[in-house]
């Protein structure tokens, strides 16, 4: 078995047929993680014969992440390359080799993409630029995006990833842990398509991430003295 896309879902009827398409295509085995949706999402998925994990109640896409991280640990031993892909399309499928190359070329443990800032709406621009500034100050990296969701690791990154937040830091405990234990990191760039405005949440958004970025970012400065 060659690369698998674990695509956590939570009521994407709408689109969970064509994310299953599309990733198809490029070669990539998709592992639904059905964080409890309350639609046609499980049934739909299933009925494209692809494995889906099924969580009765909604838990977040950090705990569907571990879900799926385990799932391969424990049952697919040949699988050493894993792509994280949202089930809302906001990323492109075609674009996953560009993620997964680095992996197989043995010159990353964990590559994320990168946003072309010119096409993020301004107050996700405001809020990803002060998170990465910090971020990059904190933990003594140069990442051109700390926020972004496509990613690919290898099978040993994973077992490294041990704490996947919930809510909006999932990227930034990704990368925190990815530090912590100096695997390497690269990115690429990415195209993103945004779909949904969630500018009624930003506040509670940019400030949970940018605690998150402060404390974690002293407890790794204090534990380098």
């Amino acid at each position: 078995m060659g690369s698998i896309a674990i695509v956590p879902a939570f009521n994407e009827e709408n689109t969970i047929k064509e994310v299953i398409s599309r990733l198809r295509k490029v070669k990539i085995t998709p592992i639904i993680v059905d964080d409890g949706s309350t639609d046609q999402t499980y049934k739909l998925a299933k009925g494209l014969g692809v494995t889906v994990i099924k969580h009765e109640n909604n838990k977040g896409k950090g705990e569907a992440l571990k879900t799926g991280f385990n799932f391969i640990l424990k049952n697919l031993p040949n699988v050493n390359y894993i792509l994280i892909f949202d089930a809302d399309m906001q990323y492109k499928a075609e674009e996953s080799e560009k993620i997964l190359q680095p992996l197989k070329e043995n010159k990353a443990d964990i590559v994320m993409g990168y946003r072309n800032w010119k096409e993020v709406p301004i107050a996700n621009k405001i809020g990803n630029s002060i998170w990465r500034i910090l971020f990059n100050y904190f933990f003594d990296v140069k990442l051109k995006d700390t926020n972004c969701g496509f990613i690919g690791l290898t099978r040993n990154a994973i077992k490294k990833i041990e704490n996947v937040h919930g809510g909006y830091i999932i990227e930034n405990s990704m990368l925190r842990d990815a530090v912590k234990n100096e695997l390497r990191i690269k990115q690429v760039p990415v195209t993103v398509t945004y779909r949904k405005k969630r500018t009624l949440h930003f506040a509670r958004m940019f400030f949970g991430i940018l605690i998150f970025i402060i404390v974690e970012g002293i407890k790794y400065k204090l534990s380098k003295i």
